[in-house]
């Protein structure tokens, strides 16, 4: 009897990421954790913190899985930006990134059946071009934000606002292929 594998995400982007790279989870089970930043939580602890929590509570539902989670952050320096729900969230994201360097954090858990953890962080660096009124307003108005970690998607109309990126595409998307590879490797 082969382990099943439990993606623990909700994200249509993260089973797509990993489905490009041939693995398809058995199992898609989106989990419900408490997502606020503690106090003085750093950006990537905070990353890591979320996809252990997520991969615990798979865990929990599906003990005899080999479970991946994942979880990004978008700051601009020790500000974390949450995932835009409204509109004003949204502009208050674009406008605090305009004109500037952010970093995204990646947290990646993976758990095995014996209960084995493996964690691992990613960080990529983007800079968005200056925004003007006319740019906020059609990426706004898009609606491509909602539930967008830093209000914005660079998979696709933002892309526009990115002058450059350091580090890893698909962590910006939302799962580091290269690094969920590795870890899937490591667990078999």
């Amino acid at each position: 009897m082969t382990t099943p594998f439990v993606l623990a995400s909700a994200s249509p982007r993260r089973l797509a990421l990993l489905q490009q790279i041939g693995r398809r989870p058995d199992v898609v089970a989106p989990t419900d954790v408490d997502e606020t930043p503690r106090k003085d939580e750093p950006p990537a602890r905070l990353a890591s913190r979320l996809a252990l929590d997520k991969a615990m509570a798979a865990a929990s539902i599906h003990p005899s899985a080999l479970i991946l989670a994942a979880d990004t952050v978008v700051a601009c320096g020790r500000r974390i930006l949450p995932k835009a729900e409204t509109e004003a969230e949204a502009r208050m994201c674009l406008a605090l990134l305009s004109g500037r360097r952010h970093r995204v954090y990646g947290g990646i858990t993976l758990r095995a059946p014996d209960g084995k953890i493996w964690k691992r962080s990613v960080m990529t660096t983007v800079k968005f071009a200056r925004l003007n009124d006319a740019d906020l307003a059609a990426y706004l108005a898009s609606g491509e934000w909602k539930g967008k970690a830093g209000g914005y998607a660079i998979q696709g109309l933002a892309a526009a606002f990115v002058t450059a990126i350091n580090g890893s595409y698909t962590n910006v998307v939302g799962l580091c292929v290269h690094t969920t590879a590795n870890l899937l490797k490591a667990g078999g």
